[in-house]
């Protein structure tokens, strides 16, 4: 004795309508359009379309992989077009690039090094005076526990 699975095309109780569509799918479409419209949509588009975007996304030469290669392709030409030559991440921003302008090329050699030297007093203030603040508080807690503290015994005692 064979059985048809529950989702087999020739299970389909009325021609052209998908066999996808039964009673929960149906169910959660009113929910969904009740609820937020593009919800109702949404589940819609994925009894009519759902296994083929799988099957694309699954394809390692579907549409979705070729958008996604190009997408890509599009973000290196992008940071390649506005990234100096010879820029790196750990060298700053065009630290070794140079104009051919020997002048240019030193004025701003010396400005880039001025401006590395105030990133560096900014980043040392910032962190003392983030250990100032972290000392202020706990003072301050210590000395607002004690209070406290000293409320509840005399509350107590008295």
């Amino acid at each position: 004795m064979t059985s048809n699975p529950p989702f087999d095309d020739a299970a389909s109780a009325i021609p052209g309508v998908p066999h996808r569509w039964n009673a929960l799918t149906i169910a959660l479409t009113v929910i969904g359009f009740i609820v937020f419209w593009p919800l109702g949509l949404a589940m819609i588009l994925y009894v009519l379309c759902g296994e083929q975007i799988m099957a694309a996304k699954r394809s390692p030469d579907g549409p979705l992989s070729q958008a996604r290669k190009a997408a890509e392709e599009f973000g290196r030409k992008v940071r390649d077009e506005f990234r100096p030559q010879g820029a790196t991440m750990a060298g700053g921003f065009g630290a070794s690039r140079r104009t051919g302008n020997a002048a240019f090329d030193a004025w701003r050699e010396a400005e880039l090094k001025r401006l590395d030297e105030e990133r560096r007093k900014l980043d040392e203030t910032t962190a003392a005076f983030e250990a100032h603040l972290r000392a202020e508080r706990g003072a301050y807690d210590e000395s607002r526990q004690r209070e406290e503290f000293d409320r509840f015994m005399s509350g107590r005692h008295g």
